[in-house]
């Protein structure tokens, strides 16, 4: 009859889960997002990750009230059958409307500008103490300036992927340019691309990125199978190097973090002159080009190769302790196989995260990430909000029953020792069917 509703079940929404057959239901209003998910500013992944379900949830984490108008013209006129609303998703749409109305969204402080001034002043540190000043010392204070303006570099370019900390789009994007690629030598594009990735499928062992460190790491013998990666669409091979690296993880995780800048520089180079589709592509290639120009330059100033050699070692090294502190928040949390479901999203958030509990006079020097949980549930929140609505998660996860860890910054390295070293453990067991080699032998013969 005309007027009256057509409907389609779950089940056939599921079909609808492929490139080019891109279907989703956002309260219980199904929507084509085929050829939008190619313009998708959140990038295509995430919408081939939650196809074919209910994202209700995931929408209303990760777009302001103005996006809702954009989904008329996708609309195609089926609602969602024996559509049903969770107790906890409920609660999770009640907070974001209270903390809409309470304008805690648009309220971001002087963060960014206190940020940006800060990495300014740590810059010009590092300019005079490897320009102006010849003892050994101070250019190794300057490489550990360095290595904080870093830090403090990539948690702006962080807040400014999520949400807008300057006054327009444009400059908002040459923030997280300049943060990101010119200061850092990481891509905002890789970093997008990746992250979007991370937050959908938080901690899913074939969807999530930020999990997948074969042959170095490996945080459950799940990747002993030899899992294939649905973001880089290859197979994480457990083959004999990766069983020895993984076996003696647990040791090498500190001193592999002191240089795992490297592989991100690597990464930032493997996609922007891959065939991947690249927002900005040349827009990053010359921000990349910036990094690439000032820092070997200002490592020519030094006088010897040794102090070199210090200088890049002791600024990684700095830089490491936010490398750590991102495995903190997942390492030791829990992990699941399979593609994130849109039905279970903030139990997905609540279990795969870890809060690390630290003094607010701490903040800046985690960048708010230490509330991974409220980061996670409200990603456009700035980040001088999240202290502010910790107890009030808190409560909801203890009204559901559902998970909230939060230790302190020593505790958490120690879950998360235990977790690679439970997994090394495990990969040592020679009754695991991957292949071995003499070296492994070798190595492991008692007796």
């Amino acid at each position: 009859m005309e007027g009256k509703k057509k409907y389609i079940t779950a089940e056939e929404l599921k079909k609808h889960n492929k490139p080019g057959d891109l279907w989703i239901s956002i309260q219980g209003k199904v929507y084509n997002v085929s050829d939008w998910a190619k313009e998708h500013p959140g990038g295509e992944i995430p919408l081939l990750n939650l196809a074919g379900q209910d994202v209700t949830d995931a929408f209303i984490a990760y777009h302001p009230g103005t996006a809702w108008k954009y989904l008329d013209k996708l609309f195609t006129g089926y609602y969602l059958q024996d559509f049903q609303v969770s107790d906890v998703s409920k609660d999770y749409r009640r907070l974001v409307t209270e903390f809409s109305k309470m304008g805690m969204f648009e309220t971001k402080g002087h963060v960014a500008f206190c940020s940006l001034a800060s990495v300014a002043v740590m810059f010009a540190i590092v300019l005079y103490g490897v320009l102006r000043c010849d003892s050994v010392w101070a250019h190794l204070g300057a490489a550990m300036v360095l290595g904080m303006l870093w830090i403090q570099s990539t948690y702006v370019g962080h807040d400014s992927g999520h949400y807008q900390v300057m006054s327009s789009r444009g400059y908002n994007r040459l923030a997280q340019i300049i943060t990101g690629n010119c200061l850092t030598g990481i891509s905002i594009a890789w970093w997008k691309w990746t992250h979007n990735a991370h937050h959908i499928a938080c901690n899913s062992l074939d969807y999530d990125p930020d999990l997948q460190h074969i042959p170095f790491f490996a945080v459950s013998s799940r990747f002993f199978n030899s899992l294939t990666s649905c973001f880089y669409g290859r197979k994480l091979n457990f083959d004999p190097l990766a069983r020895f690296l993984i076996s003696y993880q647990h040791l090498t995780f500190y001193p592999v973090m002191c240089v795992a800048r490297v592989n991100l520089y690597l990464q930032t180079l493997l996609l922007l002159f891959s065939n991947r589709k690249v927002p900005d592509r040349a827009f990053n290639i010359m921000g990349i080009l910036v990094f690439w120009t000032w820092f070997p330059l200002l490592l020519s100033y030094l006088p010897n190769w040794p102090e070199r050699f210090m200088f890049v070692l002791t600024s990684f090294a700095v830089t490491s302790i936010q490398h750590i502190q991102f495995c903190l928040n997942h390492f030791s949390a829990n992990v699941y196989v399979g593609p994130p479901n849109g039905n279970d999203w903030f139990e997905k958030q609540t279990s795969g995260t870890l809060d690390i509990a630290c003094s607010s006079w701490m903040d800046w020097f985690f960048g708010g990430l230490q509330f991974q949980l409220e980061h996670h549930l409200f990603p456009r929140l700035p980040r001088c909000q999240l202290r502010k609505v910790s107890p009030v998660v808190k409560d909801l996860c203890k009204k559901h029953n559902l998970p909230y860890r939060s230790l302190s910054f020593w505790d958490a390295n120690v879950s998360t020792i235990k977790t690679l070293r439970t997994a090394a453990m495990q990969a040592r067991d020679v009754s695991n069917t991957a292949p071995k080699n003499l070296l492994w032998e070798a190595v492991n013969t008692h007796g």
